[in-house]
């Protein structure tokens, strides 16, 4: 079955991307803030362990992230001047507002991210079902954070083949689940418009820490190396690089001062923009499809 959601690009083909003020790398921080069910069996995610409610094995550690772990995050990007892009699940407005406060307080930048992560997309739910998960979600945050998501990262990245199409009708602009470039690039949808922006599977906390059994100094290698290396490339074409985080992982005492060494070296060079994942995809569609994205 062809892929007929966007056009195959190869890189050598294409035309110039470029960045504001020519930075040769766009950076953003995606830190996912989640909401579960403490009455399911599986929260999913490599590493669970099913178990019979109250799955506290599960639960505990990731209620750690809310609770303790997301605070050490936003000192760090605080004492960076960095505006993270918030994975938002609509939950998380319901059971803990005071996150979504103190999120607002500092500019951040609030995406869709499915209601719950208790509660995945495709897998066989009816198109109805997804329409109203996605607009609950959407109106929800809006309420909540004062800005309507322009952005969208599924629960487990997880889509129907419809889903790129229902986010366009209700005001999505651009998704995140496509790891599939290091540029943005336009998506085909039935109505409105669409662009992915790179997100990662990789320079990712849950598969580096639970999959890979990395230390955060590893971690922090990872992320150098990938840095260096796009740095590199977008002397010619420009990168986006995101870091995708969880709180109950990077927040942890042991791993959060690793983040901390990242960004400092990071910022510690010349044509680097730090920005968030939706400055990226407004630049886009201003210079690269010609109009504004609203």
């Amino acid at each position: 079955m062809e892929n007929m959601r966007y056009d195959f690009s190869p890189l050598i083909t294409r035309k110039l991307f470029k960045l504001p003020n020519q930075a040769r790398v766009a950076l953003w921080i995606g830190i996912n803030i989640e909401y579960f069910d403490i009455g399911l069996t599986n929260f999913g995610g490599v590493g669970a362990m099913a178990s019979a409610p109250p799955n506290v094995f599960d639960y505990a550690p990731r209620d750690y992230g809310n609770r303790i772990g997301l605070w050490r995050f936003m000192d760090a990007m605080d004492r960076h001047g960095v505006k993270a892009s918030v994975l938002l699940n609509s939950e998380v407005c319901t059971h803990y507002p005071v996150i979504v406060e103190e999120g607002r307080k500092r500019g951040w930048e609030f995406l869709g991210h499915g209601t719950t992560n208790s509660i995945l997309l495709g897998g066989g739910m009816g198109e109805a079902e997804e329409r109203k998960i996605i607009a609950t979600t959407l109106d929800v945050i809006e309420k909540a954070a004062g800005q309507r998501p322009r952005g969208w990262l599924g629960p487990a990245l997880q889509e129907s083949f419809a889903t790129p199409d229902i986010l366009a009708e209700h005001g999505v602009r651009y998704l995140c689940d496509w790891c599939c470039d290091d540029q943005p690039f336009p998506m085909h949808v039935t109505t409105g418009s669409m662009i992915s922006v790179p997100y990662s599977l990789d320079l990712n906390d849950i598969p580096a820490f639970i999959g890979q059994k990395m230390t955060a100094q590893q971690f922090y290698e990872m992320i150098k190396d990938q840095f260096d290396t796009l740095y590199r490339e977008g002397a010619d074409q420009a990168r986006v690089m995101c870091i995708a985080l969880h709180p109950f992982l990077i927040g942890m005492p042991y791993r959060i001062g690793w983040l901390d060494k990242a960004l400092t070296y990071i910022k510690g060079h010349a044509d680097v923009w730090v920005t968030t994942s939706g400055e990226i995809a407004s630049w886009y569609y201003e210079k690269y499809l010609g109009k504004k994205m609203v």
